[in-house]
């Protein structure tokens, strides 16, 4: 029987607000001369949706915290250890050109790290890298865990050329099988995904991140990534947990009214097992992990039906959050009658300590 410590909490997705003059500092020269003359971004606009609509938030939503006011947000909600992923860099698979992503990526890498994780062990930094030229991915993927100490890196759901499965990213989830490292898909550009079009933007927000886990859920589950690169463990962020119940369905009953020639032997291998079964293994045999927030009505449901091991509680501070919302995020949790005592403890902590090797 595992042990329980309901007084333990992991924070598997928090947000930086990027120090954009710090980051661009470490940039080549070029850079830094060209910001002389004129401004420009660090990374792409996020997209039309964002930008051209007024809406109003929750009280402290997207505050401009450093360092200091994360450490204030943790001590005061009780969290004793956040991962934390971008906010501009959400945007990084809309970069075009190659030696911007490389070069971006690896400066926003070393100011995280030295901001950050150097700073304090109460945080944990998950790095960038340069997906739209692989073999600088995987040199930037050895780099962040072999000498910045980082536990992975984030996977754009949105943006790139080929959905995250495709055969050219191959040798970036061959890599981080060989580190044993984590890779994690997040969501938060909208655009090009059928709704460019659709107001209010609720919706649009609603659906833009589960819509980015589901089509790269799907294209790393049936190019058999999971079985082709055993060691490599793969996040599914911020787009709650009904989604992953919807393509266990889903993907189920279509395979078995489409499934095609696998000749090449490329795609997941289904003579001896369902698409449901192959991920429910996946979640068993510790490859597969779901993000998931406290004020989810499903999440008991979908720790009965799949089970306890891939749920990791994710707060997405600062962005539309404050510290009373995360906390009645948190108590909802540790008060459901719905989980056992072991099921609450592996969601607030146990399965973020798996996925990402936290001691």
């Amino acid at each position: 029987m595992t042990s329980t410590n309901l007084e333990l909490v992991i924070d598997a997705d928090g947000h930086i607000v990027e120090d954009i003059p710090n980051i661009l500092s470490r940039m080549p020269a070029a850079y830094q001369t060209e910001a002389q003359i004129r401004k420009f971004a660090l990374f792409p606009p996020v997209d039309h949706l964002h930008s051209t609509n007024l809406q109003t938030m929750p009280p402290g939503a997207f505050a401009n915290v450093g360092p200091e006011g994360w450490l204030d947000f943790l001590q005061d909600v009780g969290i004793e250890k956040t991962v934390l992923y971008p906010s501009e860099g959400l945007r990084s698979g809309k970069i075009v050109n190659i030696d911007w992503a490389i070069d971006v990526t690896r400066a926003y890498n070393d100011w995280l790290a030295d901001t950050y994780s150097r700073w304090n062990d109460r945080f944990v930094g998950i790095a960038l890298l340069p997906m739209q030229e692989p073999g600088a991915a995987v040199e930037e993927l050895n780099r962040v865990v072999t000498e910045l100490g980082m536990p992975g890196a984030m996977l754009p759901g949105v943006g790139l050329k080929a959905p995250l499965g495709g055969h050219e990213y191959w040798p970036v989830f061959a890599e981080a099988d060989r580190l044993g490292c984590s890779l994690a898909v997040h969501g938060g550009v909208h655009m090009s995904i059928g709704m460019d079009y659709l107001t209010p933007y609720a919706p649009v927000h609603a659906l833009g991140h589960p819509f980015a886990l589901m089509i790269s859920l799907a294209s790393i589950v049936f190019n058999g990534l999971f079985d082709k690169y055993p060691n490599a463990r793969i996040g599914f962020l911020e787009g709650g947990v009904s989604w992953f119940l919807t393509c266990l369905e889903r993907f189920e009953r279509s395979y078995d009214s489409h499934s095609q020639y696998n000749l090449r032997g490329e795609f997941i291998d289904l003579t001896k097992e369902t698409v449901s079964q192959a991920m429910l293994r996946y979640i068993k045999e510790g490859k597969l992990f779901i993000g998931c927030e406290g004020g989810e009505r499903e999440l008991a449901h979908a720790v009965k039906v799949i089970g306890k091991e891939p749920f990791m509680y994710s707060s997405d501070f600062p962005h539309e959050v404050n510290n009373e919302s995360c906390k009645a995020e948190l108590q909802e949790i540790l008060e459901s009658d719905e989980m056992s005592a072991e099921e609450r403890t592996a969601v607030l902590s146990g399965n973020a300590q798996r996925f990402y090797k936290l001691t």
